[in-house]
């Protein structure tokens, strides 16, 4: 079938990317879903920094490629060998497959997958195929994150798609599919704050924004929201933080230490950057828990002061898609977010076109939004 999908042409490309217009939107070919593959009418698909670190050439990718990782969607049809999925069943697409039967998914660490990373560096389903053509020359276009949201229609496969109930509004439930797995996951999965427990979030977008979520959820106190944007910190305090505070002011750490008795027991890192990295650690207290789930340049790197590290004993922590098992924690995220105590429709700030999808990356690329999503008919 043809569907008008936004192909990344090359990469890197230069900002402002209404000007350069790096994701050309045009007519493709879709091939029918293979036997344990899934075609999905998109409804909604989110603007993420992975997203915009394939434009600007931070992660290297194949092209072209249709990016869109973050996304929901209706199931319209399904291969020969899928029997609990349907016609119009609500999905939500989780952007690292798990195949189930690798030895990070027997220990329940899907986000760690081993084919299901191979297949997406490759830019391929887990079948190791690709569904997506040219219609002129009829040449491959890669798959992003085996999702590739950004366009009318997908082919996906099984092991990326779970089934939810409806009545939530395709806008908000896409944010589950990357946002809130990656943001909620790293503090409830990878730091498993308890309540009462100190928490900082250094890094305020979309992602940072559905960590301070969790932490409130998680009952932590105090809440300590830390950026660049006076903007988003006002957003933050709206959400539940306690203390917010200016990354660039340079007694960030001492007050941040000030305010918690030495440093919160768990500090998220969620920029990318190795600045908000170092700031986190530095507010880390002895014995607490320094995470980072935010993608850095590949090149980039920091020094750990091994010292501390040991006499404090402190733990440096990596968190990939918030540790999350997309079959367990995405419904109980929708659980959360049903009753009231996970209210991430407050970080949706802008919902888009498909035919402004460069635009909203300029105002993502300037922290001018939180979150935008590109939303289908």
């Amino acid at each position: 079938m043809k569907i008008r999908a936004a192909v990344l042409k090359h990469s890197p490309a230069k900002a402002p990317y209404a000007e350069s217009r790096p994701l050309v939107i045009e007519e493709v070919e879709l091939d029918d879903p293979g036997p344990e593959e899934v075609l999905v009418k998109i409804g909604a698909a989110g603007l993420c920094h992975s997203d915009l670190s394939v434009i600007n050439g931070h992660r290297p990718r194949p092209t072209p490629m249709v990016l869109g990782h973050e996304a929901a969607g209706t199931v319209v049809k399904v291969g020969s060998n899928i029997r609990d999925l349907k016609e119009g069943d609500i999905v939500v697409m989780a952007f690292q497959p798990s195949c189930g039967c690798c030895l990070p998914c027997a220990e329940g660490r899907a986000a760690l997958c081993i084919p299901g990373a191979e297949a997406n560096g490759k830019g391929v389903l887990m079948s190791g195929q690709i569904r997506i053509h040219d219609c002129d020359d009829h040449h491959d276009i890669y798959h992003h994150c085996g999702v590739s949201g950004y366009a009318e229609y997908a082919v996906i496969s099984r092991h990326s798609i779970v089934r939810v109930e409806p009545g939530i509004p395709f806008a908000e439930l896409a944010l589950f599919g990357c946002a809130v797995q990656t943001g909620v996951g790293a503090v409830m999965n990878t730091c498993k704050v308890q309540a009462g427990q100190s928490v900082a979030i250094v890094g305020l977008g979309g992602v940072g924004l559905a960590a301070l979520l969790g932490a409130v959820a998680s009952g932590a106190i105090p809440i300590v929201a830390i950026d660049l944007s006076e903007e988003k910190l006002k957003v933050a305090r709206e959400l539940g933080a306690t203390h917010t505070f200016l990354a660039s002011d340079p007694d960030v750490v001492q007050k941040v230490r000030d305010v918690t008795g030495g440093g919160v027991d768990h500090a998220v890192e969620l920029a990318g950057a190795v600045p908000a990295f170092e700031t986190a650690y530095k507010i880390t207290r002895r014995g607490g828990q320094t995470v980072t789930a935010g993608l850095a340049s590949p090149t980039s790197a920091f020094p750990i002061p091994a010292v501390n590290l040991v006499a404090d004993e402190r733990t440096v922590k990596g968190s990939y898609m918030g540790s999350c098992v997309p079959q367990r924690d995405i419904p109980r995220f929708i659980a959360l977010y049903r009753a009231g105590k996970l209210p991430v429709d407050k970080l949706l700030t802008g919902v888009l076109t498909l035919d402004q999808i460069n635009e909203g990356f300029d105002l993502l690329d300037q922290g001018k939004a939180i979150r935008q999503v590109v939303v289908f008919d």
